[in-house]
């Protein structure tokens, strides 16, 4: 079996320039953030004061710009370090990523095939099986293209009726959020912690949504039982094959 491992690097641009920001350059600047120590960070990157000071270095000339203010401390010590307004905007920056990261980590992987592009809607119809979804055009994208779409457990919605744009969707496709409104059945259920992990298959596709705990006792789902799932055509994300 092939394992992939990827790290996780944050290209930063600043006026034109860039440096791309590796996992152990963003935790240094974090530890620094919260100890307002290079020292400290240093021992908790289990790196040499040495190379953190390389680190800043590379960073700072890269993006010409400070990213760390030190102050000195008097005749008993006591100078600490901090990060400057830009280095405080990177760090932020690189947070965001990583929250988004975290959320749609748990994702819904199908290999699907364009069959239609509709340039005046703006929007591409996907085939997986005997299921079609319709997602927003991407020019880079022709009829015949193998994707992998990608849409995250948290993006599906779970309801025992159509959901109720709908029945506007049919009618005015173009100005509904909501694209694509699916009947299937509850094959699994599965509790992670304080959510239930619901299994629905649809046309022979399975598709994941995790829903919490209230709201499986409110649909009172169980296996077998049928449902109608929903999310708009913008969560859907796709790779080419």
């Amino acid at each position: 079996m092939t394992e992939v491992k990827a790290g996780v690097e944050y290209k930063i641009n600043v006026d034109g320039n860039s440096f791309l920001l590796d996992e152990k350059k963003y935790n240094l600047l974090t530890y620094i953030n919260e100890n307002e120590s290079i020292t400290e960070a240093a021992k908790l990157c289990k790196i040499s004061y040495r190379t953190a000071l390389n680190y800043i270095d590379k960073i700072e000339s890269s993006l010409d710009i400070a990213i760390v203010n030190t102050k000195k401390g008097g005749s008993g010590g006591g100078g600490s370090t901090t990060l400057t307004e830009e280095g405080q905007l990177i760090l932020k920056e690189c947070k965001k990523i990583n929250a988004i990261i975290e959320l749609h980590k748990e994702t819904n992987e199908l290999e699907a095939e364009i069959v239609n592009i509709n340039k005046e809607k703006k929007d591409m119809t996907l085939k997986i099986k005997d299921l079609e979804l319709t997602i927003p055009l991407n020019k880079n994208y022709s009829i015949g293209d193998k994707i992998l779409a990608l849409i995250s457990y948290d993006n599906i919605s779970i309801t025992l009726k159509p959901h109720k744009s709908s029945v506007y969707k049919a009618l005015n496709p173009q100005n509904s959020s909501i694209r694509n409104v699916l009947e299937g059945t509850v094959t699994e259920l599965k509790l992670n912690d304080e959510t239930v992990r619901v299994r629905i298959t649809v046309s022979g596709v399975d598709i994941y949504a995790d829903i919490s705990l209230s709201a499986l006792k409110d649909l009172n789902l169980e296996l077998g039982k049928e449902v109608f799932i929903s999310f708009k055509a913008l969560s859907v994300a796709t790779l080419k094959l």
